[in-house]
């Protein structure tokens, strides 16, 4: 397996943890001690705090970046693509996700806002980078 494809399959697999531990788990245990109705979790309802709806939004930008992150990877198995630095910008991909969740969880603090924008953007410069990639192979 590639490079690329063992970072999307951390994508993935970030993604993952993010709703069972984040979101899944505390639902869940709501439910069992009897905090919480099952029907309390309805999506266009605020609910839990502070944390927990960071959560929320935390996921749904894995979720909403995970495409975008598996076409250009697919993409490039799909044309047997061999470029190094392609590769090393996948291998980017993850660690700054992995980041910018992890940043977007613990605060909503100004700063810790600006810190995980700027995750945000070293994966969008390498969204770009490997498209053109892509484009110009």
């Amino acid at each position: 397996m590639t490079a690329s494809l063992h970072s999307l399959l951390g994508f993935a697999v970030w993604t993952m943890l993010v709703v069972f531990i984040g979101i899944g788990f505390p639902r869940i245990s709501a439910v069992l001690v009897r905090r919480s109705p099952p029907k309390a979790f309805a999506a266009d309802v605020p609910h839990g705090s502070d944390r927990y709806r960071r959560t929320m939004r935390a996921h749904a930008n894995c979720v909403e970046n995970l495409p975008i992150f598996a076409a250009l990877v697919l993409i490039a198995r799909a044309i047997s693509l061999e470029s190094t630095t392609f590769e090393m910008l996948a291998l980017v991909v993850l660690p700054a996700r992995i980041a910018q969740t992890a940043i977007h969880v613990a605060s909503g603090s100004n700063r810790a806002i600006m810190v995980r924008f700027w995750f945000f953007s070293v994966q969008l410069a390498c969204f770009a980078a490997m498209a053109l990639i892509l484009v110009t192979s």
